[in-house]
């Protein structure tokens, strides 16, 4: 997938309207979209094209359990033209999303949705309303955080990685851990693969590295303590923690420009993101967020 060209104006035009409605109205399904069932799914693929020679696949995964489900809204309603304006400004070529939505396999119906990744704002905007907000979660303090891992791991093909051996990008949103193993039960019953074992979160995210730059964000201080350390202790610097959700999209876009190379300092990163209309209110709660990562990219010998 991913036919056709962006337009910034095309994407604000669709998402008038709907910043002071309800989340309802916006994400319409009562259950997962057939389209999103990842039973059987063979490849989510990421291809370069006419109109897109340089793809680079980019999936926001999000999590859709109790309060989690802010996120999506914000996307859905103000947000995205933001963060796809940025790279857009700052010379990221072709970025194809995928929205993938995440619950809890143990208790929800639908603990996993999948995309495709697009090119152009109404399909973009299609699968991200397509979404099914369960609103679950276990209440075990933990989410199927791995079973998403697995299938970007074992289900997706990006030109990209085959064509360019350039990693795509995965932003995870939660305030949970991860489980620490994945039944064998849980990827047969879900995605239909029969696997011979068990698989523990740590094998996942090693196979996952190997064509994605995985990142976890959470999207608040408070939230944090129960999860930032199980998330570091799995990715590393690659765990940006939010002031609040309104910041996603600048956030995820400055990571993206630190790791493209796009921003030689802060304040170089401040410069751009403010040329993209980071609002002055949430500037330095946004600059808080990307700093530990921005000194990693920009002096590697701290990386943990």
């Amino acid at each position: 997938m991913g036919n056709g060209n962006y337009s910034h104006a095309a994407h604000q035009a669709l998402l008038q309207g709907r910043t002071n409605i309800p989340a309802q109205q916006v994400f319409k399904q009562s259950n997962c979209h057939p389209l999103m069932n990842p039973k059987g799914v063979r490849l989510r693929e990421s291809r370069d094209g006419s109109d897109h020679p340089q793809s680079l696949g980019i999936v926001f995964a999000l999590d859709v359990t109790g309060s989690m489900g802010d996120i999506p809204k914000l996307l859905a309603s103000r947000e995205l033209p933001t963060f796809m304006k940025i790279l857009t400004d700052c010379d990221i070529r072709d970025p194809q999303i995928l929205f993938m939505a995440i619950g809890d396999a143990i208790s929800d119906n639908a603990p996993l949705q999948v995309g495709q990744f697009e090119s152009t704002a109404d399909l973009m905007d299609q699968w991200l309303t397509w979404s099914y907000l369960e609103g679950g979660g276990g209440g075990s303090g933990e989410e199927s955080y791995e079973l998403g891992m697995y299938f970007l791991a074992m289900h997706t093909e990006m030109d990209c990685m085959i064509k360019r051996k350039k990693r795509g990008y995965l932003f995870m949103t939660g305030d949970e851990m991860p489980y620490p193993t994945l039944s064998k039960h849980i990827v047969e019953g879900i995605i239909g693969d029969k696997l011979d074992e068990d698989l523990t979160c740590e094998e996942i995210v090693a196979e996952l590295q190997k064509s994605f730059k995985p990142f976890f964000i959470i999207p608040d201080q408070a939230r944090a303590k129960r999860c930032e350390r199980r998330w570091r202790d799995l990715l590393g610097d690659h765990v940006i923690v939010l002031d609040g959700p309104e910041d996603v999209c600048y956030v995820t876009a400055g990571a993206m420009l630190l790791s493209e190379g796009r921003a030689a300092s802060l304040k170089a990163l401040s410069n751009l993101l403010t040329k993209a209309g980071m609002p002055s209110a949430r500037k330095s709660h946004i600059l808080q967020s990307l700093t530990p990562f921005a000194e990693v990219v920009l002096n590697p010998s701290l990386a943990s």
